[in-house]
């Protein structure tokens, strides 16, 4: 049989897929992805040396590679996983260009996200501790434990020595939904962290795929551009290295919560709160979102069915409460267990870092106020935080109210409210930056807005530390971050923009919503 050329390519099927990705990764369009592609791999392999290792590693041991982590062998390992993580954000970079000149596809991004992923399934995990923590969690459950009520440190076993001792006491702080998926994880490999860590990683692909699948359909809805909807909320290295790279279940959240925003804004109401409340199953952040998806069904009883405003919104409001209700239920009661976690939630007081306004305000006022006077530290930290939880109460009605007209609007009102709990929160971890960036990747397409994003998102990437830790107590570590961030930024804010009309999308896009634009407020 002959190779197929361009004129006798596969029509469909699995050969014409092949077919595609071969002619893809053979021409000059792929080659942000195979520059990424060899970033992830050095990534990998220096993540088995300076990633978020195992205290004790029998794997690197049997290998005869356990000198990869300590003295001249970690820092070659760091070398080289630091140089991975510089070419992944190059070829990013590279692509945010094309993104910018409009000559970038979304076949282009997700066969590019393919490319970068790979290598990252085989990583230790890196910039984060996190999955042996859900590891922990999960083995709770199997073992007849409540991970809502007793932390790790209860059930002592060998996924324990490796829980960062902050967390072995903890409760667990995620919904039924995901302490089902660590169970589940735990009861197919026991407690051999290794196996756990890479099918947990498996069980965050859905998660990644949802997000490719709505990410475009969202922002073609509101008028915006499907592959920079990509490559702002899938080839990200916040998503790629942190979410994907250090297993976190963001990755489900967010995934989730942006197809049910799809399916939302598609007509499929129900559809769209039992996907919202499996989000929330997982990580209660997903919640912010409902408020205004009730908005949007109440647009639409009024102009598909003629309710009067106070009886459309009533109806949609007890129709997704009721759903909601339902889907979480069952849920819960498939991992028999109740509300707990939520009290949970107050866990993150013992995160201090830079990344919300109430504890950076709180270091800098020690830094500077202890110049003048004695500062007591965790006072001005506790009464920083009390004000950010006062900031968030009563923004978030305020903001609910405020964007509730068209579903533009509500998009924007949802990425604003996760945005102002991601800053005025006690604490924050940089994949919590995910959240509002899922939603922003439909709405600030313009060049300045990519820049910006593309500055921060590198700025909080590189801050971390690939063992977990953080740099933002290193004048060094900042310095070297903030330079990185002006770089991305300058890069792309200097891009040149399109001189002639866009080429045609990959798939036609759908008819004008009037909702997206200029619908009559609901209630």
């Amino acid at each position: 049989m002959t190779t197929p050329t361009p004129t006798q390519a596969p029509k469909s099927g699995p050969a014409h897929h092949l077919w595609r990705l071969t002619s893809f990764a053979t021409s000059p369009q792929a080659r942000p992805a195979l520059l990424g592609a060899l970033g992830a791999v050095l990534t990998t392999a220096g993540g088995l040396g300076a990633g978020s290792t195992r205290l004790h590693d029998p794997l690197l041991e049997s290998l005869h590679l356990s000198w990869l982590r300590f003295g001249h062998g970690l820092v070659l390992s760091s070398v080289l996983l630091w140089i991975g993580v510089a070419l992944m954000l190059t070829a990013w970079l590279w692509l945010g260009r094309r993104v910018i000149d409009r000559t970038a596809t979304e076949y282009t991004m997700v066969a590019t996200t393919g490319f970068w992923l790979a290598p990252l399934l085989l990583s230790v995990p890196v910039f984060s501790r996190d999955t042996y923590s859900y590891l922990a969690q999960g083995a709770l459950l199997r073992d007849g434990f409540d991970p809502y009520i007793v932390g790790p440190i209860d059930n002592p076993n060998s996924l324990l020595d490796n829980v960062s001792p902050i967390w072995t006491t903890t409760t667990a702080p995620y919904g039924p939904g995901f302490i089902l998926v660590a169970k589940f994880v735990t009861m197919l490999v026991g407690n051999d962290v290794v196996a756990g860590t890479m099918l947990l990683r498996l069980c965050m692909l859905p998660g990644l795929a949802l997000l490719i699948w709505a990410a475009p359909r969202v922002a073609r809805h509101v008028g915006g551009d499907g592959p920079a909807a990509l490559w702002i909320c899938v080839l990200n290295p916040l998503v790629i290295i942190h979410l994907m790279g250090g297993v976190h279940n963001e990755m489900l959240m967010v995934g989730l919560m942006m197809a049910a925003l799809a399916l939302t804004f598609s007509g499929h109401h129900i559809s769209g709160v039992s996907m919202i409340a499996v989000a929330v199953a997982v990580k209660a952040t997903a919640g912010l979102a409902l408020p205004f998806m009730v908005w949007v069904w109440t647009r639409d009883l009024r102009h598909r069915r003629g309710y009067p405003p106070v009886k459309a919104f009533a109806v949609a409001a007890a129709a997704s409460a009721l759903t909601f209700v339902a889907v979480f239920a069952v849920l819960s009661w498939l991992a028999g267990v109740g509300l707990g976690w939520l009290t949970a939630l107050a866990g993150s007081v013992k995160i201090i870092n830079w990344l919300t306004i109430p504890t950076a305000a709180a270091n800098l006022i020690n830094v500077f106020g202890s110049l003048l006077f004695p500062v007591n530290f965790y006072g001005v930290l506790d009464v920083a935080r009390i004000i950010g939880i006062a900031i968030i109460a009563i923004s978030l009605p305020l903001l609910w109210w405020r964007f509730r007209h068209t579903d533009r609007e509500a998009l924007i009102g949802i990425a604003l409210v996760m945005g102002v709990v991601v800053l005025f929160v006690p604490a924050a971890l940089p994949w919590y930056y995910t959240w509002p960036l899922a939603v922003v990747a439909a709405l600030a397409q313009s060049r300045q807005a990519i820049a910006a994003i593309a500055g921060l998102s590198t700025w909080i990437t590189v801050i971390w530390k690939p063992d977990g830790a953080h740099g933002m107590y290193s004048w060094i570590h900042v310095l070297l971050a903030t330079a990185c961030a002006a770089v991305a930024w300058y890069s792309l804010y200097k891009a040149p923009e399109p001189s002639t009309p866009s080429p045609a999308p990959d798939a036609p896009l759908p008819a004008p919503d009037a909702s997206a634009t200029h619908r009559p407020a609901g209630h």
